[in-house]
């Protein structure tokens, strides 16, 4: 166990992610991500989405796989590990279980700490992994900061005033920006998962080809329903007296519904900038992911001075690798949990 007046050196995090369909497991030195690996369940495809009971055999296949491999690819051996970190909410009970029971069984088996991380928190705290450009430090965000975190199931704005104060001040208030992606994606007939897809086919599209409206939502909170409404009525007019409409303008629909989303997004946070001050901004979740919207964030970053963060692409997806980072400032803060903690499916943050 961890001596609570002195820090053992070095540090190894080793991190647990099994919130949805990815089983992930890193390790992160001092924090410094050594490994992060993740294996997807490409089963789903053929659901059209992620089919619960699948993903949790899944993940009791994968689990001790990839947590091996994590470590293989480090050469850090079990023994050396200080910390073991686990998704805790929210996300798929079963998938979450899977992770739970694993990192408790391992924490009790290594007498090491145990410890319980809100998967939308590591989803910002991506934004302070380490990354390098031609081989030099590459910059990172200063507190406070603002992030926009956007994912399949969640879209909110979020103040971080230090690795363990995060408030949320703005989130979705009913489909998330990830969700009308994937639901503007199947209006068009585009296969799961198809956020990737509109982003694919919006570069070569024009953005102002079609008009979709912007929700006028007080305060900074969110709202996509309606414009997946608005898309679909729109599909409907337009495929009534031209059935090969969506065909012939995939492109410049792609690029219009992408404009519209991202536009949503970026008008909120700059709503949130400019009534709380902070210049410091960050983009993390699966959608940060987007190009659209990376691109959007840089330039309205540099139109109003921003300092704009954006973490790998490979952080932005869900991944062990956040919540090895999550687990390694919860372990310099002593945040650590009981093994009678429990998985939650839609657990508030703490």
């Amino acid at each position: 166990m961890v001596n609570n007046n002195t820090l053992p050196t070095p540090v190894n995090i080793l991190a647990i992610e099994s919130s949805c369909d990815e089983t992930s497991a890193a390790v992160c030195r001092d924090g410094m991500i050594l490994s992060n690996v993740i294996a997807s369940q490409k089963i789903h495809e053929q659901y059209g989405g992620v089919v619960p009971e699948l993903a949790s055999r899944a993940h009791i296949q994968h689990i001790v796989p990839v947590v091996d491999a994590a470590l293989r690819q480090t050469g850090v051996d079990k023994k050396d590990i200080t910390a073991i970190a686990f998704t805790r909410s929210p996300g798929l009970i079963g998938s979450l279980l899977v992770g739970s029971q694993f990192a408790k069984s391992f924490a009790l088996a290594m007498q090491i700490p145990l410890i319980a991380v809100h998967h939308m928190q590591a989803h910002v705290l991506a934004n302070l992994i380490p990354s390098f450009t031609n081989g030099s430090p590459a910059p990172k965000p200063s507190f406070p900061l603002l992030c926009l975190t956007v994912s399949g199931g969640h879209t909110q704005i979020v103040i971080c005033r230090s690795p363990v104060d995060l408030q949320v001040i703005g989130e979705t208030m009913d489909d998330a920006a990830g969700e009308a992606f994937d639901k503007s994606a199947k209006l068009l007939g585009l296969p799961y998962p198809g956020g990737p897809l509109i982003d694919r086919y919006a570069k070569t599209g024009n953005p102002a080809a079609f008009k979709f409206p912007e929700p006028q939502i007080p305060g900074l909170n969110f709202s996509f329903s309606g414009l997946k409404t608005s898309i679909l009525y729109f599909l409907q007019e337009r495929t009534k007296n031209n059935p090969a409409f969506v065909k012939e303008n995939l492109e410049d629909i792609c690029a219009s519904i992408q404009n519209r989303i991202v536009s949503i997004l970026l008008n909120k946070l700059k709503k949130a900038s400019l009534e709380t001050g902070i210049k410091n901004i960050c983009i993390a979740g699966g959608v940060a992911a987007n190009n659209g919207l990376r691109v959007a964030l840089q330039e309205m970053g540099t139109k109003l001075q921003w300092q704009t963060f954006i973490p790998k692409f490979e952080y932005c997806t869900d991944n062990a690798a956040m919540i090895a980072i999550t687990g390694y400032y919860k372990f310099l803060a002593k945040d650590f949990v009981n093994l009678d903690v429990t998985a939650s499916a839609r657990a508030e943050w703490e």
